[in-house]
């Protein structure tokens, strides 16, 4: 955690707040964290400064506004030194299809999220980033067919918990 400023529980009870609701009023805020307007607008201002909040943004029903694909990919790169990881993430970073791209352990290197129009854009995009001759060594594709449970806040309590 940042050492420059200690969380407490009114602290982690206002990020709480907003990362359900960041259009909720200052007044409505210091209510719910159990503080006046004054001091709780202070502490929303200093967490925005020191970096725990990092912007607010619209959470889009993308399903009204168009018909997506999402495709979860395994990469594995034909070589293994840090210019390869860079070279790859770099590339992937100007895409704008791609969502998430996480470096793991296990059996491949990257396990990435691309959202699509349809799997034939999907292929397109593929077949660019292997034209960008990136090092991808090998992919498979996952394409999603259901999302049943899509959690867009983090479990803040339950990841600050101690265990004792």
């Amino acid at each position: 955690m940042n050492g420059l400023l200690k969380l407490d529980r009114l602290d982690i009870s206002i990020l709480a707040h907003l990362q359900k609701d960041g259009r909720i009023s200052n007044v409505n805020l210091a209510e719910a964290v159990g503080l006046s307007p004054s001091p709780c607008l202070q502490r929303v201002k200093r967490l925005e400064a020191a970096g725990f909040i990092g912007g607010y943004e619209a959470s889009l029903n993308l399903a009204k506004i168009t018909e997506s694909v999402s495709v979860f990919t395994e990469v594995t790169l034909n070589g293994h030194r840090r210019e390869d990881f860079q070279r790859f993430e770099h590339c992937l970073s100007q895409t704008d299809e791609l969502m998430e791209c996480h470096l793991i352990t296990g059996g491949y290197d990257y396990l990435l999220r691309f959202l699509t129009r349809s799997i034939e854009h999907y292929q397109e995009v593929i077949e660019g980033l292997l034209d960008e001759n990136i090092g991808i060594g090998k992919y498979f594709s996952y394409i999603v067919i259901k999302s049943p449970i899509l959690k867009k806040s983090v479990p803040l309590y339950s990841l600050l918990e101690k265990s004792e």
